[in-house]
């Protein structure tokens, strides 16, 4: 970006460190007059984050999408706008979090893994001993 060898950024928010990392991307593309168009191709929840994002981030463009043609895309949760996308736009929610009431478990776990169906409700017991600690940006 500082070589000015890219017009746009693209970064995929589910898969470039998260809202505040992209979020940083956006930034760093600002303050060297590119523009970021952000990818999502997830859930929901997903779409909810990058526009959070997108919404705090001066020069983004657009945020391209491509899970709407899913016939239940906008049921996996609840308390959004149906369609959450109304004419190319989605409203930023106002509500607490990314904006949205609950996990539709009953339509998530339609689309489980049919060779591994584990869903969010089993053990994590594997996890208990790790710790982060992540100095990079704190």
């Amino acid at each position: 970006m500082e070589k000015q060898a890219v017009n746009i950024v693209h970064p995929d928010l589910a898969s470039s460190g998260g809202i505040l990392e992209t979020k940083r991307i956006g930034d760093l593309a600002q303050e060297n007059g590119i523009a970021m168009a952000m990818h999502m191709a997830g859930s929901p929840i997903s779409a909810l984050a990058n526009v959070h994002c997108a919404a705090a981030t001066e020069n983004f463009l657009v945020l391209e999408n491509h899970s709407v043609d899913h016939p239940q895309w906008n049921q996996l949760v609840t308390g959004l706008p149906t369609p959450l996308i109304q004419d190319g736009y989605v409203q930023v929610p106002e509500k607490p979090g990314l904006g949205f009431d609950d996990v539709n478990e009953e339509v998530a776990r339609q689309y489980l893994n049919p060779r591994n169906p584990v869903y969010f409700d089993q053990p994590t017991d594997e996890w208990d001993k790790d710790w982060s600690w992540d100095r990079l940006w704190s």
